[in-house]
């Protein structure tokens, strides 16, 4: 339950009028400024108001109020009812769009099929307020309007606004994976290159002697076929 009286400012009209407690001690009970409270009893404020009584509603109590007025240090405690009001559960269900709105929606949907094809059909409906067959024959072409259809931005259309729509679609792109896009080359691993280093030291051999072993190869084989095409020539 509120700290502070139901309808505080009737209340404290009742209690300057019926009362002799302190303009601070009113404040306190109602939650209102001293000086609020001083223009109430000046008749500068809150004019016209009907005083409300706390005893009649079950705030305040006789002997509360008899406390307060016997001791100006006292502060009043707002009694607690004895009703105790269940909480209003939250009612899940879809956006709901104005009639003069409403058939501008498949517009909307239609720009945020081609706009954002990221968002998800749940997405949508809690932008637009519509359904998932909506969505489907926007998406299809199977609307019997699409011939017509017109892609709108539904901020433009006033179907949601602009924050809730950024953080839809930022939230599409967190769950959606980025594709992996090619970076060109890159070094090889070090485990890699250290493996290849220690298999040289043991066979003792490195790049630099293969190259060499492959040149005399060459040579050798070039020797032998000039000498094959002398010995033809004789």
């Amino acid at each position: 339950m509120s700290n502070a009286p139901l309808m505080p400012k009737a209340t404290a009209v009742w209690l300057v009028d019926n009362t002799a407690l302190s303009f601070d001690q009113v404040a306190e009970f109602t939650k209102m400024h001293p000086l609020e409270i001083r223009a109430i009893a000046d008749g500068d404020a809150a004019q016209g108001i009907k005083g409300m009584d706390p005893i009649s509603t079950g705030q305040l109590t006789r002997e509360e109020i008899e406390r307060g007025e016997n001791d100006p240090n006292y502060r009043l405690k707002l009694a607690e009812s004895k009703v105790v009001l269940p909480t209003a559960a939250k009612k899940k269900g879809p956006r709901y769009t104005p009639v003069s709105r409403r058939h501008e929606r498949p517009s909307a949907i239609l720009w945020l099929v081609r706009n954002h094809p990221e968002l998800k059909d749940s997405q949508i409906m809690r932008l637009v307020g519509t359904t998932k067959t909506t969505i489907a024959s926007v998406r299809e072409r199977t609307h019997w309007n699409a011939s017509t259809l017109t892609p709108m931005d539904p901020v433009t259309l006033g179907l949601c606004s602009q924050i809730e729509l950024d953080f839809e679609v930022q939230r599409a792109a967190k769950e959606k994976p980025a594709a992996q896009q090619y970076g060109g080359a890159t070094l090889l691993p070090a485990s890699e290159t250290t493996a290849r280093r220690e298999a040289e030291q043991q066979t003792g051999t490195t790049d630099r002697d293969r190259d060499d072993m492959d040149v005399d190869a060459v040579f050798a084989k070039l020797k032998t076929i000039g000498g094959k095409k002398h010995d033809d020539e004789d």
